[in-house]
């Protein structure tokens, strides 16, 4: 009896062992960090209305220690100035909720007072994101971007700077077509194929949904 014992004390003892090792092992994050940035240049600013449709889809999908920001692209985009509003969602429901009505009405009252900027510094606005979503220490990390994807930076502005996407997910959204890619529909597809070898050689993986009604596979 007594040598049962010890052959059962001695098969429990990995196992007991393995046991309070998994306790002690931090759990990973499984929170989502988003970053919406909003196109304000004179040939975009019309579909800025549109960053109300997709922030509400955003904050129906996020949860407890999830976090959101929306920032506009202006003449320099690389601020925290241009960060609209911010949040990381309390564990509790009912402050969570509290949050994103907050949340929403701010997005709201930059749409109503949104003005056209001269010039449209993505670049900028995506260095900021990285650098948002990196302090969240998020598990996943998705930089959403309202624009026509057509760059114009003012005289002065640096932004051929390599950008580090390891670990995120760039998704360009309501990419419309400028006048000019009417005439010659090559200038959009070069566009987005540009953002797009320059995401991916960064590390990110990249996507362009143009059918707001089709936001489904988002987040």
């Amino acid at each position: 009896m007594i040598r049962l014992l010890a052959l059962a004390s001695a098969a429990l003892t990995p196992l007991l062992a393995a046991l309070v090792l998994a306790a002690c092992t931090p759990v990973p994050p499984h929170n989502i960090g988003v970053y919406l940035l909003v196109d304000t240049s004179g040939s975009y600013n019309r579909q800025v209305k549109k960053a109300e449709q997709i922030t509400l889809y955003a904050l129906s999908r996020l949860q407890s220690a999830d976090s959101i920001a929306v920032a506009r692209i202006d003449t320099g985009s690389f601020t925290e100035k241009d960060i609209i509003a911010k949040a990381t969602f309390d564990d509790r429901p009912s402050a969570a909720n509290q949050q994103k009505r907050a949340f929403a009405s701010h997005v709201e009252k930059f749409i109503d007072q949104s003005a056209p900027a001269p010039y449209t510094d993505i670049t900028g606005g995506l260095l900021q994101a990285i650098e948002f979503l990196n302090e969240k220490h998020t598990a996943r990390k998705e930089i959403l971007i309202l624009s026509d994807m057509k760059e114009e930076l003012a005289k002065g502005y640096v932004r051929d700077i390599p950008l580090d996407l390891r670990g995120f997910d760039v998704v360009a959204l309501n990419v419309t077509k400028l006048r000019t890619d009417n005439f010659d529909p090559r200038l959009y597809l070069a566009r987005l194929d540009e953002w797009r070898a320059r995401v991916e050689k960064g590390g990110g993986h990249w996507r362009v949904i143009n059918d707001l009604d089709r936001l489904d596979g988002l987040l």
